[in-house]
């Protein structure tokens, strides 16, 4: 049975409970992903004579299982994982978290009661990885970086720098151009490796797998590393532990002082390391400059071990730096002309501020070539500074950010404000080798300019209602409807509207109903190419390949539309796509019966049938039946949306009872206040007869419209459970393409579609309240406030 990867992550956060109290995140990681890669390889290799990782006798998940309630658990499990190790050539690296340590998970009962508790999680049902993976669905390795990432949020600005976020990593794998590999004998190489992801994720662009080197200073980190690759099933991926300065692993094989070259590279290393020339060995880093990096910056001292890296004439690489590298002098910009003249940048794009973990200082991508360089006339620069979403105290890259980024950047398109070509010529003799990008691209808003005139004799002017973006060209009558000519003044106008009606007036303007169409007549046309696609979902379909072909055809469709931005619409269809709906098709794909889910369970109907007393015996030893997949829990198709579908008169029969017992509950309070008396205890309801009668009857009656209430939801959930069961394939298409999948990816488009129209309203509004008053009228109205002033006071004796 197929699971959701939200299930997964939540089991595996909800371990890390486990943990909490005796040590911070950036020390419990070390635990919990330690777990997670014993339960994965068990699952995957043992009892496989030709797997990728050995399970010896005694190591695997089951052994652990074995050690809960041990009094020497932690001893236990760290032999266990200590042999398992050994077995792997993995010493060092699987087994640096220690679980029989008493400063961190405690003593005696505290340890045993902690570890068993631990082990007891890594049990569960949507933990077994035996059948869980899709062929192309990377559900493990994604459960690994979620791990990281909440890890790296917990840890804190100081201790979060072993992770770069996945939108990141994302960015630099699709600008290197790996996708367009064609040797199969590629390498691909990170000098700082991290966790490793930055490195994988990078190499799963390639058409094919690649041999992958990444080399990471931490030794704790290195092992993260390590087990990231073997959970994204690249076993043989090479990651070692030492400094890249003073020890690289990876050496020339011809001629051990110099530097091994590669295909492509990727790296984030630590800004601005202050120590990188501890035990420094050259290896031919510096041969090409003038002047060594500065000694308290190693910023370009990592651009220069990249650069000697990559293959000579056909290496390519792409490496997050600090903006400063662009633009500061002394010995680095020494070292930048010397990059420069030498066109081994290919772009360089400018992200937000305060997206990574160990820093809130803005950083660059720069994209370095060494293909073609004689060829190469100028530098593409991107300013993606604006693009990002608030997500607790970081930025985060949304879906269209990352799309904007890439396509803008591999097409090399240019948009006013957002990226330009820079011919050399510009970077060098007009900004004297500065590439700081600003200089390049004003990405800045347009200041909001008021007019002096307008504020002194009125109206609104008219450059300001003119050069409201594209609103006026699709909407040209909606303009002569909401203004008019200023009396007696050209170039301003006034408002033929009361203020409050300006929302009401866009909203019923034919050109506005108008445009509903064409955003709807767009989206139409989508899901006529996305019918056969998701009502015909197979085993053998890829994820990744189902959503590249909906978000390509879904941009291509409201590309025309001037109004609704194509990656805001882009955005709808992702950010529905990561939270909901590839959970939902993988669960189809994997399940390998299509739209016939609804009968998974069917079977239990044709088991033999059991004497009452059998039944009775074995109750006990049976597991509770697994519900649906696509039923009543919820999984596939929600019960909201299957009562909308089939008891709309039942709902609303329940919200018409609803409503009168509200109705009479307000009666009831009513009646309680009239009658109460004002001077006794408690605001005692009066003894009267026929007072009280009536008080009994509201009560008898307020706690009978209620069980009806209760009995028609009682009989309504039960109706709707046995519907699940006589789901037929086209009602189960129906329910989940149509009335889930389509009409959440539409609310959304039509959001997008409402919020034209309060844009366009807001600023309206803005302008006309900007020059409502004229200064004469608000300095005659002070005149007039002063005098009133002045009268009070000389009532009460007091003169100004």
């Amino acid at each position: 049975m197929a699971v959701k990867k939200s299930q997964l992550y939540s089991s595996l956060w909800a371990s890390c409970d486990k943990l909490r109290g005796g040590m911070d995140a950036s020390q419990y990681k070390d635990y919990i992903l330690t777990l997670l890669f014993v339960k994965y390889v068990s699952d995957k290799y043992k009892d496989d004579p030709y797997g990728a990782i050995a399970i010896p006798q005694g190591a695997s998940f089951e052994d652990l299982v074995a050690l809960k309630g041990n009094k020497n658990i932690g001893e236990e499990i760290d032999k266990l994982i200590a042999k398992l190790a050994e077995a792997n050539n993995l010493t060092g690296i699987i087994n640096n978290a220690h679980f029989n340590d008493e400063s961190k998970i405690g003593k005696g009962d505290e340890m045993v009661d902690k570890l068993t508790g631990l082990i007891a999680i890594f049990q569960k049902p949507e933990l077994d990885f035996k059948n869980n993976k899709a062929e192309d669905d990377d559900l493990i390795g994604d459960a690994y970086e979620y791990l990281m990432r909440n890890f790296a949020t917990a840890s804190g600005k100081s201790k979060g720098q072993f992770y770069t976020p996945a939108e990141v990593s994302r960015i630099l794998a699709k600008v290197i151009d790996i996708s367009n590999c064609t040797d199969k004998n590629a390498t691909i190489y990170d000098p700082a490796c991290g966790s490793g992801s930055l490195l994988i994720r990078a190499a799963n662009e390639a058409p094919f797998p690649l041999a992958i080197y990444g080399q990471e200073k931490d030794i704790s980190t290195a092992g993260l590393a390590k087990m990231n690759v073997v959970l994204h099933n690249i076993p043989s991926g090479e990651i070692h532990s030492d400094n890249t300065f003073s020890d690289p692993w990876y050496k020339d094989d011809n001629d051990d002082t110099k530097l091994r070259k590669f295909d492509y590279i990727v790296a984030n290393p630590p800004f601005s390391m202050k120590n990188w020339m501890d035990g420094l060995k050259p290896y031919g880093r510096f041969d090409d400059y003038d002047e060594l990096p500065p000694e308290k910056n190693g910023d370009y001292a990592w651009l220069l071990h990249i650069i000697k890296s990559m293959k000579n004439n056909t290496g390519k690489a792409a490496v997050i730096l600090p903006h400063g590298v662009l633009f500061r002098g002394n010995a680095e910009e020494s070292i930048r002309k010397n990059i420069i003249d030498r066109h081994l940048i290919k772009g360089i794009i400018g992200l937000p501020a305060n997206l990574f973990y160990g820093t809130g200082i803005p950083a660059c991508i720069i994209v370095l070539d060494k293909e073609n360089t004689a060829n190469r006339t100028g530098i593409f620069m991107i300013d993606a500074s604006h693009g990002f979403i608030k997500d607790g105290d970081k930025n985060r890259l949304r879906e269209q950010d990352i799309y904007k980024i890439v396509t803008t950047f591999n097409s090399m398109t240019e948009v006013p404000g957002f990226s330009r070509f820079v011919p050399f010529a510009e970077v060098i003799e007009k900004n004297v080798y500065n590439l700081n990008i600003p200089r390049y691209i004003d990405s800045s808003e347009k200041e909001d300019l008021q007019s002096i005139e307008a504020h002194l004799y009125g109206g609104i002017p008219q450059d300001d209602i003119d050069n409201i973006p594209h609103f006026w060209n699709v909407f040209p009558n909606l303009k002569k409807e909401i203004f008019g000519e200023y009396t007696g003044r050209k170039g301003f106008y006034k408002l033929l509207i009361q203020k409050d009606d300006v929302h009401k007036a866009i909203t019923e303007n034919a050109e506005f109903l108008e445009y509903n169409k064409k955003v709807n007549k767009a989206f139409e046309e989508w899901k006529a190419f996305a019918n056969p696609i998701l009502t015909n979902l197979k085993p053998a379909d890829s994820n990744k390949e189902i959503i590249l072909k909906l978000s390509e055809e879904i941009l291509s469709k409201f590309t025309k539309l001037e109004l609704l931005d194509k990656y805001d619409v882009y955005q709808v269809l992702l950010a529905y796509w990561n939270e909901t709906m590839n959970d939902d098709v993988l669960l189809v794909i994997q399940d390998e019966l299509g739209y016939k889910l609804a009968k998974i369970t069917d079977d239990i109907k044709e088991e033999p049938k059991e004497s009452k007393k059998a039944k009775k015996d074995s109750a006990k030893e049976k597991k509770p039946k697994e519900p649906k997949v696509i039923g009543w829990e919820g999984r596939l198709i929600p019960k909201q949306i299957v009562l909308d579908a089939f008891f709309e008169t039942e709902q609303k029969s329940i919200e018409e009872a609803e409503e009168k017992l509200s109705q009479t509950e307000s009666e009831f309070e009513e009646f309680v206040e009239e009658n109460c008396v004002d001077d006794a205890e408690d605001d005692e309801l009066s003894q009267e007869p026929e007072i009280l009668k009536k008080f009994k009857t509201y009560e008898a009656s307020i706690k009978s419209q209620k069980k009806t209430i209760a009995d028609l939801k009682k009989k309504l959930d039960e109706n709707c459970r046995k519907r699940y069961d006589t789901f037929t394939d086209s009602e189960i298409t129906d329910l989940l393409v149509n009335r889930k999948w389509y009409k959440t990816i539409d609310q959304g488009i039509q959001n997008l579609y409402v919020t034209v129209a309060n844009h366009l309203t807001k600023r309206i509004v803005e302008l006309y309240e900007r020059y409502e008053n004229t200064l004469p009228e608000l300095t005659a109205k002070l005149a007039e406030e002063e005098k009133e002033v002045a009268a009070h006071l000389a009532q009460m004796g007091f003169k100004l």
